[in-house]
């Protein structure tokens, strides 16, 4: 650990941004995810979890190292890059953070209403409610960082207790692990674009820069922060596949249209359920924190407006997403076409990235490594890849 973090206490703010990166992709998606693939490939998906974890860590070792050490945000980057590709960045991150902070507020009554049986509606603008409220603060990013840091614990210590209850086949899971019976690269490159996909990778990233933590006198801290991060979702991932891995692994089927919700409550009855309810809700409000964060940040450096009214900016994006929610409903079109475009996010503004690491006027005197940089291309190819085949889904949208 540097000295600079010693000095200035901001330890903190380093464990925040990762924690901050690591609920925003632990959402609603990526539990049902993470059931549904445990179902279908059992021990197996040990292996699966592994490989898109290795791919997430290669994005987001690049994208923090590169964004840090430049000072500068990735629409910034990409304007450098290539004039005006920012812009159209910043377009898509917005847009797709909002179609998707609509299912995240979602997610989050679905939460509520599983602790409390409160009717949707209510819960929706409970959710929403809550979401405000953390940058109702006047030092709201203080407030965000905690948020993410005691959300992000107490999901790992609830989904750690169902794990153990359920009593899953570890050493089994451990070897396929390392030699699978089953391999999926869909369920591969699914799982990584949930990890690092769209707006994602940038969340702490971003909040580094916020918070000065950037240039080379940083750099072991911007690694220790990107590590963190990816272990912290590797940790929540885990834990929730050996959870449903103990359920399925005893012949209990889970329930299609709520599989992550019916593993629990196969684990514990109706406590299992009630945590359930709070993991869910957990995991869906820490990602519209997230989701509106990054989203505002990759418009506040193009639009003064923004930038001078960042933190009201944030709340209207969490109250426009919520009474799109209540009032009518999830616009299953525009999800899928932002969600198909979202899935370009990440190789667009990681390959402009990496064309900006030989660019001195870019990254100033840090010289970024050259192995990262070939990582850094087989990961674009691989999440190029994932993006063709979210767009796919267009054509079965209208046709």
């Amino acid at each position: 650990m540097s000295s600079v973090i010693v000095k200035n206490g901001s330890l903190s703010v380093l464990i925040g941004a990762a924690f901050l990166m690591a609920t925003s992709s632990v959402g609603p998606g990526f539990m049902t995810q993470t059931a549904k693939f445990t179902e279908d490939f059992g021990p197996s998906f040990g292996f699966i979890i592994l490989i898109s974890i290795i791919i997430s860590f290669v994005a987001q070792i690049n994208i923090w190292r590169i964004i840090t050490m430049s000072k500068l945000r990735g629409q910034d980057i990409a304007n450098k890059v290539f004039p005006g590709l920012g812009y159209v960045i910043s377009i898509l991150v917005a847009a797709g953070g909002f179609a998707f902070n609509i299912g995240n507020i979602g997610g989050a009554a679905i939460g509520i209403k599983a602790m409390t049986n409160i009717d949707i509606t209510t819960s929706s603008a409970l959710a929403g409610i809550f979401g405000i409220l953390v940058f109702s603060f006047p030092r709201a990013k203080n407030a965000m960082d905690n948020f993410a840091k005691i959300f992000g614990a107490l999901m790992i210590i609830l989904i750690a207790y169902v794990a153990i209850i359920t009593q899953p086949p570890v050493v089994e899971a451990m070897k396929q692990t390392i030699v699978p019976d089953k391999i999926s690269v869909i369920a591969i490159i699914t799982l990584a674009g949930g990890t690092v996909g769209g707006y994602i990778t940038f969340a702490g990233g971003h909040r580094l820069i916020d918070a000065g933590i950037c240039g080379t006198k940083h750099l072991k801290d911007v690694n220790l922060a990107a590590t963190l991060g990816i272990v912290v979702d590797l940790a929540v991932r885990v834990l929730l596949f050996l959870a449903v891995l103990g359920v399925v692994s005893k012949g209990l089927m889970l329930d299609p249209k709520d599989p992550a919700g019916s593993a629990f409550r196969h684990a514990s009855g109706n406590i299992g359920y009630l945590i359930f309810g709070a993991v869910f809700f957990m995991a869906a409000i820490t990602s519209v924190v997230g989701a509106a964060y990054t989203s505002v940040s990759f418009l506040k450096t193009l639009f003064k407006f923004v930038e001078k009214y960042e933190r009201f900016t944030i709340i209207a994006f969490i109250v426009a997403s919520t009474l799109m929610l209540i009032f009518i409903g999830k616009p299953a079109k525009m999800l899928v076409l932002v969600g198909a475009l979202n899935g370009l996010i990440l190789p667009i503004t990681l390959g402009a990235m990496l064309f900006a690491v030989d660019k001195k006027e870019i990254m100033n005197e840090y010289v970024h490594p050259k192995y990262l940089t070939v990582l850094g291309w087989i990961v674009v190819a691989i999440t190029a890849y994932l993006g063709i085949i979210s767009l796919s889904s267009l054509n079965k949208l209208w046709m």
